[in-house]
C-alpha cells in the first residue's frame, strides 16, 4: 500500500491516445409516485436533465481527472450531440482533433430516465438508445488511423474503449493496435461483449469483466480453476501480455503472459451504480501503466478507482485525490504510523511546531531481530519522534541479492509500525535515503555501527542538522540468524 501512495503521489500528466466509440449520455430525473392510469407503469414528473460524457469520452473524462491529458480518436455525427459531445471534451481539456465528423451517422446518444420516488435514491427506469452500429467504411478507417499515427509520438500509451458499434471492427482493430506497438506504446484495452477477442491481438493488456471473459473464452468461470483457465484462454487468443478479468464484488484477477495469476481483492462497498466502472478501470490503468507502475501496481490501483466511481450515481470521473484519500485510508486500516514521504512530510510539519526533535534512520530491517529492538529503542531516545526508512523489496535485492528480502516491504513496515518506539515508518524504492533525507530534514541522522560510512551525513550537516552513530549489538544480525537457520535445518535432512 505504501509503494502504491508513494507511485500515485509521484504521477504527471502522461498524455495518453483514446481511441473507441464516443457517446453523450443524458440523465433526465423526475418524481415517479405514481403509477399511469392508462397503463402499469410508472409516471415521470420532470424535475431536471443533464449530459455527461458517455463511452470513450467519460474515458477521457477519468483520465483527466487523474492528472492525464486525452487525446481523442473516433467518430461523431454531423449533428447536435455531437456539437455538444465535442464541446464539452473540450471544456475538460481533451485533445479532440482526432474526432471525425460524419454526416451519415448519428452520435450515439444513450438517454437514461431516473425515478426519484419519496427522496430516495435514484434508479434508473429506463433507458433510450439512439445509435448506428453499422461498420465503418475503409475510407473513414483510413482517417481514424491516420490521425491516431499522427499522436503517437507524442503519447505513452494508447486507450481502446470498445462498445462494439462498428468503429472498431475485426479488420481495423489489430492494425491500429498494431500502429500504437511498432511506435512503442503500450495498449491497454476494455473489450466489447463479442465472441472472439482475436481482434484485440498484440495488446498490451485486456480488461473484459467476467460475463466478457465467459463469453469469449467460451468457459464458465465458477471458482478460481476456472477463471485461471479463462483468462489463460483469452491470453493466448490475443497474444497479450497479461489480462485483468474484473470480479465485481469480489476484485480481480490479473494472469500474465509468464503464468503468474494474482487475485486482486476488494474492500467491501455499498454499489450504487456500476454506470462507468469499467470506463474507470480503464482510465487508471493507462494511466498507471504509462507513469511506470507494474501490472500489478497498475490493476490495484484501477481497483480501488472502479470501487470508488460505483459508490456514485452515473458515470461520474474520479480524481487523483480521491485515490490517494482511498489509499490513505486503506493504509491507516493497516497502521497508521505508515505514511508516504509526502504526507509524513506534511506530519513532521506539525511535529516540529510542537517543539519536537526528529531523528531518523534506515535500514532493510529484514526478520526483525532484538538487536534491532535495542537500536531503534535508543534512538527514540535521541529526540521526540522516531521515523525508520526502510528499502523497498526492489532495493534490497540490489544490496543483499536476489535471495532477500525474507519479509516483503509491506509486512516489514506493519512490523516496525507495531513498535512503541517507532513513530513512523516509510518505504523508499532509490538505492539511498539521500531525496528523502532533502524532503523531511530531521534533527538527527542516526545509524547502527555496522559501518563506518554514513549516507547522507553531509546533507544533514548541511542544514545544521547532527549525524550520530549509535554502538553495534554484537552477536545480533538479520545475516547470522538467516544462516543459523540454514546450518539447523541442513542438519536436519
Amino acid at each position: 500500500m505504501q509503494e502504491l501512495i508513494n507511485r500515485l503521489e509521484g504521477f504527471t500528466s502522461p498524455r495518453i491516445l483514446l481511441v473507441g466509440d464516443f457517446m453523450l449520455d443524458r440523465y433526465v430525473f423526475g418524481d415517479a409516485d405514481r403509477l399511469s392510469p392508462e397503463a402499469p407503469v410508472p409516471i415521470l414528473n420532470v424535475v431536471r436533465s443533464e449530459t455527461r460524457p458517455g463511452g470513450a469520452a467519460n474515458v477521457a473524462a477519468a483520465m483527466i481527472a487523474l492528472g492525464a491529458k486525452a487525446v481523442c480518436v473516433g467518430l461523431i455525427g454531423q449533428d447536435p450531440a455531437g456539437e455538444e459531445l465535442k464541446g464539452m471534451l473540450a471544456g475538460l481539456g481533451a485533445q479532440i482533433s482526432g474526432l471525425v465528423r460524419v454526416n451519415d451517422r448519428a452520435t450515439t446518444v444513450k438517454t437514461r430516465f431516473v425515478g426519484l420516488a419519496q427522496h430516495r435514491h435514484p434508479q434508473q427506469i429506463l433507458r433510450v438508445d439512439q445509435e448506428s452500429t453499422a461498420l465503418i467504411p475503409a475510407t473513414v478507417t483510413m482517417t481514424l488511423r491516420a490521425a491516431g499515427r499522427g499522436e503517437l509520438k507524442n503519447c505513452r500509451a494508447m486507450a481502446i474503449e470498445d462498445y462494439d458499434k462498428g468503429v472498431l471492427n475485426d479488420s481495423n482493430t489489430p492494425q491500429i493496435i498494431d500502429d500504437a506497438r511498432r511506435a512503442g506504446l503500450m495498449v491497454i484495452v476494455d473489450p466489447a461483449r463479442i465472441n472472439d477477442f482475436r481482434r484485440y491481438r498484440g495488446a498490451t493488456m485486456i480488461t473484459p469483466n467476467r460475463y466478457e471473459a465467459q463469453r469469449a473464452s467460451g468457459i464458465a468461470i465458477t471458482d478460481d480453476a476456472s477463471l485461471h483457465r479463462a483468462a489463460a484462454a483469452l491470453l493466448l487468443a490475443t497474444e497479450a501480455d497479461s489480462v485483468l478479468v474484473k470480479l465485481d464484488r469480489q476484485g480481480a484477477y490479473l494472469l500474465t503472459k509468464d503464468g503468474g495469476g494474482t487475485k486482486i481483492p476488494t474492500r467491501p462497498r455499498a454499489v450504487y451504480d456500476v454506470t462507468g466502472a469499467g470506463d474507470e478501470v480503464l482510465a487508471m490503468l493507462a494511466v498507471a501503466l504509462s507513469e511506470g507502475c507494474s501490472p500489478e501496481q497498475a490493476a490495484e490501483l484501477a481497483n480501488i478507482a472502479g470501487g470508488l466511481e460505483v459508490e456514485r450515481f452515473g458515470a461520474v470521473p474520479i480524481a487523483r485525490q480521491e485515490v490517494l484519500a482511498e489509499l490513505h485510508h486503506i493504509s491507516g486500516l493497516r497502521g497508521g504510523k505508515v505514511l508516504a514521504r509526502k504526507s509524513l512530510a506534511e506530519e513532521l510539519v506539525k511535529r516540529r511546531q510542537a517543539g519536537q526533535k526528529i531523528v531518523f534512520t534506515n535500514g532493510c530491517f529484514d526478520l526483525l531481530h532484538m538487536g534491532h529492538l535495542r537500536y531503534l529503542r535508543q534512538a527514540r531516545q535521541l529526540g521526540s519522534c522516531l521515523v525508520v526508512a526502510i528499502n523497498s523489496d526492489q532495493s534490497v535485492q540490489k544490496l543483499k541479492g536476489q535471495s532477500r528480502p525474507i519479509i516483503g516491504q509491506e509486512e516489514r513496515a506493519e512490523m516496525l509500525g507495531a513498535l512503541e518506539c517507532v513513530d513512523y515508518v516509510t518505504i523508499f524504492s532509490e538505492d539511498t535515503p539521500e531525496n528523502l533525507l532533502k524532503t523531511l530534514r530531521p534533527d538527527i541522522l542516526v545509524k547502527g555501527g555496522t559501518t563506518d560510512v554514513v549516507v547522507g551525513k553531509e546533507i544533514v550537516e548541511g542544514y545544521g542538522g547532527q549525524v550520530m552513530v549509535l554502538d553495534k549489538v554484537d552477536g545480533l544480525s538479520t545475516t547470522r540468524i538467516i544462516d543459523k537457520i540454514l546450518t539447523s535445518f541442513n542438519g536436519e535432512k
